[in-house]
């Protein structure tokens, strides 16, 4: 048997080649927005590979009935608001006196808005940029010196496919996801040197409580217990992004090297 990293990645060598043991065993995990939605799912999927989880979000009754459903034991709550930096300071400092280690970091929070063309109120506007952008921050304010100082761990931060291009009527949602990704894409390059390992997550539509506003059409949409299992997956990989349903998402990236122009021509068209 071979290991392979922080993550604790095995690979069983059989008459039949090399096979990779997707455990999560002795693995501590922090998920941010673990509530609800794909956050929720991957908390349960973890919890099934092995891994042992801190478990946080606003809502405590939410994580309360998260952890019981949980496998293992030894999962923690660690209640926070991920756009306030003391709140997120505190979370993380909890999780230091109750884990031996932390494996792995991965920031799923995010506020939501319908691509309905209504304009947003501006208090609205700074509150998702707070958490969606400022949360991120936050997190690696926390968690960036305690990687360096252990020369090892993992960031992952689900972005979306709506940051892949300016979308009609997807301001300010859009905006933010996109600014995770170059934030992702920066950090790869910039923490590599202290064995930090950056993923970004970009799904395609995924049923959850947020898509359930959408009136629209979403096509090519998988359950979050499906985009769990694909994150979970891929979290245990050498890739750098995460992104499924691979049919719908290969399309946005085709999108996404559209020249300028004919893009905007396309765009207008689908308003």
């Amino acid at each position: 048997m071979i290991n392979n990293g922080m993550l604790g990645v095995h690979y069983h060598i059989t008459k039949f080649g090399i096979t990779m043991n997707r455990s999560y065993d002795g693995q501590y995990i922090w998920i941010i927005g673990a509530s609800s939605g794909i956050g929720k799912a991957l908390a349960l999927e973890l919890s099934k590979r092995g891994a042992t989880l801190a478990l946080s979000a606003r809502r405590q009754d939410q994580l309360e009935y998260l952890k019981n459903e949980c496998e293992g034991d030894n999962h923690i709550i660690v209640p926070c608001d991920v756009g306030e930096t003391d709140s997120t300071r505190h979370a993380f400092e909890t999780i230091q006196s109750q884990f031996p280690q932390l494996n792995s970091c991965i920031f799923m929070a995010a506020i939501y808005s319908t691509h309905d063309g209504k304009p947003k109120d501006i208090s609205f506007i700074q509150d998702m940029i707070r958490v969606n952008i400022g949360g991120a921050y936050n997190i690696l304010d926390s968690i960036v010196p305690y990687y360096e100082s252990q020369q090892a761990g993992q960031i992952a931060i689900c972005a979306s496919v709506a940051g892949f291009k300016g979308l009609p009527t997807g301001q300010p949602y859009c905006s933010t996801k996109a600014a995770l990704i170059n934030l992702c894409e920066s950090l790869k390059i910039d923490l590599g040197k202290s064995n930090i390992d950056v993923k970004v997550i970009n799904p395609g539509f995924v049923k959850t409580p947020l898509t359930d506003k959408n009136n629209f059409p979403m096509p090519m949409i998988i359950t979050a217990d499906k985009a769990a299992h694909c994150i979970a997956n891929d979290l245990l990989t050498k890739k750098f992004e995460i992104h499924f349903p691979k049919k719908f998402t290969y399309l946005m990236k085709i999108i996404h090297l559209l020249p300028n122009w004919l893009y905007f021509i396309i765009a207008r068209q689908i308003r």
